[in-house]
């Protein structure tokens, strides 16, 4: 796959890269804080480098994202790191492979191999068993932002910016990529949160969320929203709108329904909005952006008459600025009962506030609709020491013994969770 690179990719993708893992040329004025006016397609078009830093203001005035790239950890660093995880009792967490760049979505193979997206590398890796060894090598090269991967009937699925490809048969020679085949590109073409995740409906379908263009704004009507996308006939339909960034979804094996998380803006201080944990119970529900943010505080700006009310509440605040993205329910055998049918979601952790939190991993268990959740701190304490970085969690693979994956883009590495009575 050749990388199309025009002048505009390569500015939209630093705005993007500077906006998840920070730029280390950044500056802040002290004189002036950022204003940006984001509700024009030129603005969505030709972002500038710190378009997320659009609302400033002056009790979070310079909070940028982390400085610099995020780069592969040696494996006696990531030892260091989880030997400070914190765990329910007879729960183990140990390094499964290192030097995984920039590890996004995980999706397992039918002959085990595990691919791992990237943010902006363009990559899409394989880790394979060889020998009781790990092995991780480039699978796919040349994309733009391939954060979402996932496999099924054999073929793995890359979603980037605004094509969906399938790699047929990819499994049978990972020494060499089969030729991508786009099956589904009616998405706009906008970088700022324009990078995916694909969560499976279990049907032949994914689930497919759109992101604004912005910190928050006035999106594009074709933004803001998740859809149901068919990659065996290229249609697709609209599911639910109002959402401003959703990185991770999955879906009830109870009942069917689409679950998300959802990032809420940024720049209306330390301790708000909450991010959200999401449940579509109908097609159509609208979620509140950019009118209300975690289901009771309108926008200053944008609520322009409209009452919270209106909208569809979160079932879960999982906090402010924590950036929930990766989840998964867990049907596995291996934990104790009381987590079957529950939902894990990766933290990736907070930058626009002044204390740092989330880079974490929670548990939330909840009836099916929707009713009677329950949160709990599941692992945390290793990826943010003493509020400096050392790793963000951002998705969660479940494996057919039951245990779980959980990918980390700062560390570039993969963990494994497992459970011993």
């Amino acid at each position: 796959m050749r990388r199309q690179e025009t002048a505009f990719a390569k500015a939209c993708l630093v705005g993007a890269v500077a906006a998840v893992f920070g730029c280390a040329s950044l500056t802040v004025q002290a004189q002036d804080l950022k204003k940006y006016e984001s509700n024009n397609k030129d603005f969505w078009l030709h972002p500038p480098a710190d378009w997320f830093l659009g609302d400033e203001t002056n009790d979070q005035k310079g909070q940028v994202p982390n400085p610099g790239q995020p780069t592969p950890t040696p494996k006696a660093e990531l030892d260091n790191i989880i030997k400070k995880v914190q765990l329910p009792p007879g729960f183990k967490i140990e390094v499964w492979a290192a030097g995984v760049p920039q590890a996004r979505q995980m999706a397992l193979g039918d002959k085990g191999t595990v691919f791992v997206g990237t943010f902006d590398k363009g990559t899409v890796s394989a880790v394979t068993d060889q020998g009781g060894q790990k092995v991780v090598k480039p699978f796919i090269t040349g994309l733009r932002m391939p954060t979402g991967v996932a496999f099924m009937d054999g073929d793995l699925y890359v979603i980037d910016i605004d094509k969906l490809y399938r790699y047929e048969k990819a499994e049978d020679n990972l020494d060499k990529a089969p030729q991508g085949k786009v099956t589904y590109d009616d998405m706009p073409p906008y970088v700022p949160h324009g990078w995916k995740y694909l969560v499976p409906d279990g049907k032949g379908w994914f689930y497919v969320p759109f992101g604004p263009p912005c910190n928050v704004c006035m999106p594009p009507t074709s933004l803001s929203q998740y859809r149901r996308v068919n990659p065996k006939t290229g249609s697709a339909e609209l599911v639910a709108v109002g959402i401003r960034n959703s990185v991770g979804g999955a879906v009830d094996p109870r009942t069917g329904d689409l679950w998300f998380s959802e990032n809420a803006r940024d720049w209306l201080g330390n301790d708000l909005p909450s991010d959200k944990l999401n449940h579509v119970s109908r097609l159509g529900e609208h979620f509140g952006y950019p009118y209300c943010h975690q289901g009771d505080t309108p926008d200053p700006k944008f609520a322009m008459g409209h009452k919270c009310s209106e909208f569809t509440p979160p079932v879960v605040k999982l906090g402010p600025h924590v950036a929930p993205l990766g989840m998964k329910f867990y049907t596995g055998n291996m934990f104790p009962a009381e987590y079957k049918n529950g939902i894990f979601i990766a933290e990736h952790g907070s930058w626009n506030r002044a204390k740092k939190n989330g880079y974490r991993i929670v548990f939330i268990s909840v009836d099916p609709d929707g009713k009677n959740p329950k949160e709990q701190v599941f692992a945390s304490g290793g990826w943010l020491d003493d509020q400096k970085i050392l790793g963000r969690p951002d998705d969660i693979l479940q494996m057919p013994d039951g245990s779980l994956l959980v990918a980390d883009d700062q560390a570039g590495a993969i963990y494994r969770i497992s459970y011993n009575k």
